[in-house]
């Protein structure tokens, strides 16, 4: 099926999901009946329980309001686990059919591939102590290898009982298989990143990067050098593969997701593209009323990112296939 930057959610609903949804209400029910059983016993066992440690000789120490957390936070998190069982077998099942709109695949676990790595070595990501993957969608779109996922990438800061984990990224990653042949390694982010003399210089006229030195590479766009950067090892080709043509989309895309940055790296034949915003595709949840309004905003969310890649993956200079990001405003 060849894909569209937008997926009409009537056909979606129409097409099936609406009368998978409708089926769902048991597995619901269920699912609330096993958290209010789970929280009134544990509710039953920690009272009495609680109630001895604060009349002991622990309540004169930190060992009561420890305890008392831990209990109350074991309870809250064992309640509410067929909660979110279901809330993710319904995310599945909106995904799986939005993807399906697209002729695409959709699995919610997600094991990284190469194009992290890469994302990791070029600078797409930052670095990180801890992350997280989710949501997959992978195929072909319009005759291009395509694959998209959610990386959740988070930092341990602070020293002793201070210590706290802070998202440093959260965002999707995308791969495709680039629409026209090059040779060259192209990186292309936001202005400002790299400069001379650590960091107190103008902008560093060069990069150094998996063993590759890539020389900045001046643009001709007005707004290109005040918003990207870039750097290459081929100076004619970067110029072909990121022309000014579509700089004013990428903007209008980053604006329109309330992304905090954009950065791609085209090498080995495909172009990566990370896009740091708020986590997306959650269209799973308890309330039925709510499920075409989530399947709705998921699809508006996967659409303007599938309408990213195949605008930044031009088959021919000047051509740009268009894709209106503005749906995606209203997340």
């Amino acid at each position: 099926m060849t894909a569209t930057v937008q997926t009409d959610i009537d056909a979606l609903m129409a097409g099936g999901l609406e009368d998978w949804l409708a089926g769902q209400g048991a597995m619901r029910a269920e699912a609330r009946e096993k958290a209010t059983s789970r929280w009134v016993w544990s509710a039953a066992i920690l009272m009495p329980v609680l109630a001895f440690i604060w009349f002991s000789p622990a309540a004169k120490t930190s060992l009561a309001p420890l305890l008392t957390m831990a209990g109350i936070g074991g309870a809250a998190w064992w309640g509410y686990l067929p909660i979110a069982a279901a809330k993710q077998a319904i995310k599945i099942g909106i995904n799986s059919a939005i993807a399906a709109a697209y002729g695409l695949a959709y699995e919610h676990e997600v094991e990284p591939g190469p194009e992290f790595a890469a994302a990791r070595t070029f600078g797409l990501v930052p670095g990180f102590d801890r992350s997280s993957f989710e949501d997959r969608w992978h195929g072909t779109l319009e005759g291009h290898a395509f694959e998209l996922y959610e990386c959740h990438l988070e930092e341990r800061r602070g020293s002793g009982k201070h210590q706290r984990w802070v998202t440093v990224f959260r965002g999707p990653l995308i791969r495709m298989a680039f629409g026209r042949p090059f040779r060259s390694t192209t990186l292309l982010e936001r202005a400002g990143k790299h400069r001379k003399w650590l960091g107190l210089g103008g902008a560093s006229d060069h990069v150094a990067m998996g063993g590759k030195r890539l020389e900045r590479v001046d643009q001709v766009h007005p707004a290109f050098g005040e918003t990207f950067a870039l750097f290459s090892d081929d100076q004619v080709e970067a110029r072909v593969l990121v022309h000014p043509a579509y700089v004013e989309h990428l903007l209008r895309l980053e604006s329109a997701f309330g992304a905090r940055e954009l950065r791609a790296l085209f090498a080995g034949g495909e172009v990566i593209v990370a896009l740091e915003a708020d986590d997306l595709f959650e269209s799973g949840g308890m309330d039925a009323e709510k499920d075409r309004e989530k399947a709705e905003r998921a699809a508006r969310q996967f659409g303007a990112l599938a309408g990213l890649a195949l605008a930044i993956n031009q088959n021919e200079r000047g051509r740009v296939l268009r894709a209106d990001p503005q749906p995606a405003g209203r997340l």
